[in-house]
């Protein structure tokens, strides 16, 4: 399964045979079942994780248990927690399996050590990380300013994979809309695609 991240990788950085060697050693291959937990609030987050296969998601509750969802990850996307994993704290986030899925982890002590051996490699990251940066502005831009039709719109241009395999509450909870909301505007597309003079 590594080959998956191998083929990624390298349509990104340019390392040796030697260097791929020394980020695979430090990998651990690892299948989940579909719902299973990779992250649970209250723990520290200390690894990077690729989705080889599958479909997972971020997400928190608030305050009065209802659960939150702030992103999706699925073949090739990065899935992890930033924020606990730079700052070494508990996180307050989960990130759970939305079907069977095959993961690729390296523990933070071992990826850091590769970023600091490998400058190609920590090219290649830093690179992820200001494009993981520029989407969540646009997203947060979105959340903000665009009507909920334009979010549904971008959300099947963003997860073409995984909108009809994740619960419609989880892409209400995703597009900040109740699902109600979201049962509305999916009936209004079917029409204006059945009948375009609508």
């Amino acid at each position: 399964m590594f080959e998956v991240f191998e083929k990624y990788l390298r349509g990104f950085a340019e390392v040796s045979d030697e260097e791929m060697a020394r980020i695979e050693q430090a990998a651990q291959i690892k299948k989940i079942r579909k719902w299973q937990s990779v992250l649970h609030d209250g723990e520290v987050w200390r690894s990077m994780c690729f989705i080889a296969d599958g479909c997972c998601r971020l997400y928190r509750y608030d305050k009065n248990g209802t659960d939150h969802t702030v992103r999706f990850g699925v073949e090739h996307w990065w899935m992890t927690d930033p924020e606990s994993y730079n700052n070494d704290t508990p996180s307050d986030y989960n990130i759970e399996a939305l079907s069977a899925s095959t993961l690729i982890i390296w523990h933070k002590d071992d990826w850091e050590k590769l970023m600091n051996d490998i400058p190609p490699f920590k090219l290649f990251y830093d690179r992820l990380n200001a494009k993981a940066f520029e989407t969540s502005q646009r997203r947060i831009f979105s959340l903000i300013s665009s009507p909920a039709e334009e979010r549904y719109l971008e959300f099947q241009r963003t997860y073409p994979k995984v909108f009809n395999k994740v619960p419609l509450h989880m892409v209400a909870s995703y597009l900040g809309i109740s699902r109600e909301t979201l049962s509305r505007i999916r009936k209004d597309f079917v029409k204006r695609a059945k009948n375009p003079s609508v």
